[in-house]
């Protein structure tokens, strides 16, 4: 056996040893690497934590089994050995473990992964779209805007593949001929939800579906939530559309903001339990409120992607000086008056209301009528 397929191979088997993330072993692999450490695992000659931790799982080797299932869809396992393997992605993890709210702060130990798109490049680019499984429409128009824009600005679109917005934001990026990639809590070849398992293929065919998990494992509710870390880490950002107080899209929300990332959030009706989740995170420090794609670049983009001003309405009335404002209000809507009368009410005097008139009349705003000022009709709409 060559050495490259070896190391292939121990790393495979430390990835189904224990469930990720377990620091212990990855301390463990960065001491001796994986061909020692899955041989130490093997005999049980570790730390007695680690020793606990992989004691149910070390005499199961498929390595090999699981690499085959992995080349029968077309894809590879991605490790730190891999150019693929994104550093600067997971270089936040290393940062973050004095947060001791992460119990493991730890990147995963391989990736599974499908799809022709590299990760690393990917990653350099992208924005998690995630929120609630329930979602109105209102969410899933907003999701559907959004994603169009970032595709449109050359970012990738980064969910969990479930129900609701998530589904949304992959479907809209494929759609648009965009790169999306899904990040799974189970097997990659375990399609969950199986209502989405053509999406997924999807997906695998023209982004990425990428794991920490070997096949066959099974999606559970401490997977996903283990996901999730992995789903911040690889955006620039994470956008949450809609949530509840309680969801999966604030914890990834939460893991973003431990990793250093933005966090954003889409308002929402104030009156809608879809959107409390984003109420909630708006109102904390750092939580960037987001109602454009153009916004989310700003944010997660490179140094003078500016968000455009939205445009806003205008009048004729504003570019009027402050005694032009005086003058202009003296006059009634649908009455005529004087120049003297106009002064009386303005509280302006008289010089000055002639010479405001004249101007006012220049913009189209007044006209003259047998020695009297009335609003034109452009005034009076104003």
């Amino acid at each position: 056996m060559n050495e490259a397929r070896e190391r292939t191979l121990a790393w495979a088997y430390l990835s189904r040893v224990v469930e990720p993330p377990c620091a212990a072993l990855a301390a463990l692999v960065a001491q001796c690497g994986p061909v020692a450490a899955a041989q130490r695992v093997r005999r049980g000659e570790v730390a007695d934590d680690l020793r606990t931790r992989t004691e149910a799982r070390r005499h199961t080797d498929c390595a090999a089994e699981d690499l085959e299932v992995l080349a029968r869809r077309g894809g590879r396992l991605i490790t730190p050995d891999d150019h693929e393997w994104p550093v600067w992605a997971f270089a936040g993890f290393s940062a973050a473990r004095e947060d001791k709210s992460k119990a493991e702060h730890h990147p995963p130990l391989v990736l599974w992964a499908v799809g022709p798109d590299n990760l690393t490049e990917v990653s350099q680019r992208a924005a998690a779209i995630v929120g609630t499984r329930a979602c109105t429409a209102y969410g899933e128009q907003v999701t559907t805007d959004l994603v169009a824009g970032l595709v449109e600005r050359d970012v990738a679109v980064i969910s969990g593949a479930a129900f609701g917005i998530d589904g949304a934001a992959h479907r809209t990026a494929l759609a648009c001929d965009g790169v999306t990639v899904a990040v799974l809590a189970g097997g990659i070849d375990v399609p969950y939800p199986a209502g989405h398992s053509a999406l997924l293929h999807r997906i695998g065919n023209s982004g990425v579906l990428v794991t920490e998990y070997p096949p066959g494992v099974r999606p559970a509710r401490h997977r996903f939530l283990t996901r999730n870390r992995l789903v911040a880490a690889l955006s620039g950002a994470t956008v949450v559309v809609e949530a509840g107080l309680r969801s999966g899209a604030a914890n990834t929300a939460g893991w973003a903001r431990s990793l250093g990332r933005a966090v954003c959030a889409v308002p929402g009706p104030v009156t809608s339990a879809a959107s409390a989740g984003c109420h909630e995170l708006l109102r904390r420090e750092g939580t960037v409120c987001v109602t454009r794609a153009a916004e989310i670049v700003e944010v997660m983009g490179r140094i003078g992607e500016l968000a455009d001003e939205p445009v806003r309405p205008t009048t004729a009335l504003d570019g009027l000086s402050a005694v032009q404002q005086l003058v202009y209000e003296a006059l009634p809507r649908r009455a005529a008056r004087t120049s003297e009368e106009i002064a009386v009410a303005a509280g302006v005097p008289v010089g000055q209301v002639l010479a405001q008139l004249a101007l006012l009349e220049i913009d189209g705003l007044l006209e003259r009528h047998e020695g009297r000022w009335r609003l034109t009709r452009a005034g009076a709409s104003s």
